[in-house]
C-alpha cells in the first residue's frame, strides 16, 4: 500500500466514521487564536487520558478560562483545582506557565521550534497543533498511531526502543499528507483509539486490513511488542539468630 492509499484509506474512514463533534473541533469565530488555543488544551488533556475522560475536564477548563489570556492571568492553584482528578499534574503545571508565555506574545506559536521551546509541549503535541490548528503538514506520534503503525509494518520491539522510536517517526513522518491534513491527524487517532485498540481491535472493518502486516501474519496481538520486564535481583543475606537460654533453678521448700 503506498503513502497515498494509505492516507486516502484513512480519510475515506474518517469521513464516515470518525469523531467530528469533540468539543474542540467545533467552530471557531471569537479569534484567529481559538482554536491553537483549544486545540493545545485538548492535546495537554489528553496525554495519557483517554477522550472520554478529559472530555468534562475540557468544557470546565473552557467555560472558566475562554481564552489563552483568562488562563494565563489566573492563578496556578485554581488551575490545579479544576485539573484534580485528572492526573499527572505537572500538565497543569505546565499549562500555565506555558498561557503566561504564549500570552506575552503576539499570537499563538505556529512553528515546531517555537512550540518545543514551551513547557509541556514534545514532537507529537507539537505535531497534533500544527497539523490540526494550522493545516500544517507535520507528523504525530502518540499512543494510538505508534499501535496502528507498528501493526501496519509489523515492527518489532518496544516504542520506547531509540531505535523503533526513530523508525516509527520515519514512518509518519513518509505517511503524513499535505492536504487535508487536519482531517488526516485526527482520522489515524481515531483509528488508534476506535479500531486498533489494545485488546479486541476490530480488524475486519479496518480501511487498512489489506495491508497490515501484523492482520496478514495472524499475530496482531503480538504488537506493539511488551516492554521487556526487569529482572529483579537476586540476593543472598545471612541472619544470625541470636538467643538466651534462661536457666531456673528450684529451690526447696523449708
Amino acid at each position: 500500500m503506498t503513502p497515498l492509499t494509505f492516507q486516502q484509506n484513512i480519510l475515506a474512514w474518517f469521513d464516515q466514521y470518525g469523531r467530528k463533534d469533540l468539543p474542540w473541533q467545533q467552530n471557531f469565530t471569537a479569534t484567529k487564536d481559538e482554536k491553537p488555543y483549544r486545540v493545545w488544551l485538548s492535546e495537554i488533556m489528553l496525554q495519557q487520558t483517554q477522550v472520554a475522560t478529559a472530555t468534562p475536564y475540557f468544557n470546565t477548563f473552557i467555560e472558566k478560562f475562554p481564552d489563552m489570556t483568562s488562563l494565563a492571568n489566573a492563578p496556578v492553584d485554581e488551575v490545579l483545582h479544576l485539573w484534580s482528578g485528572l492526573g499527572y499534574y505537572a500538565r497543569a503545571r505546565n499549562l500555565h506557565k506555558t498561557a503566561q508565555m504564549i500570552a506575552e506574545r503576539e499570537s499563538f506559536p505556529d512553528t515546531l521550534d517555537e512550540l518545543l521551546e514551551l513547557p509541556g509541549i514534545g514532537l507529537s503535541t507539537a505535531g497534533a497543533i500544527l497539523s490540526i490548528a494550522f493545516n500544517k503538514s507535520q507528523p504525530i506520534l502518540d499512543g494510538n498511531v505508534k499501535r496502528v503503525l507498528t501493526r501496519f509494518k509489523a515492527i518489532a520491539g518496544h516504542p520506547s526502543n531509540s531505535a523503533v522510536n526513530k523508525e516509527l517517526w520515519a514512518l509518519s513522518r513518509q505517511l503524513t499528507p499535505i492536504a487535508r491534513v487536519a482531517d488526516y491527524t485526527q482520522a489515524i487517532m481515531d483509528l488508534g483509539a476506535t479500531l486498533c485498540t489494545r485488546s479486541k481491535p476490530a480488524c475486519h472493518i479496518c480501511p487498512l486490513k489489506t495491508a497490515c502486516l501484523a492482520r496478514l501474519g495472524g499475530n496482531v496481538a503480538s504488537f506493539p511488542t511488551p516492554k521487556s520486564a526487569k529482572a529483579l535481583p537476586i540476593k543472598q543475606l545471612v541472619f544470625l539468630l541470636l538467643t538466651v537460654r534462661r536457666f531456673f533453678c528450684l529451690l526447696p521448700q523449708i
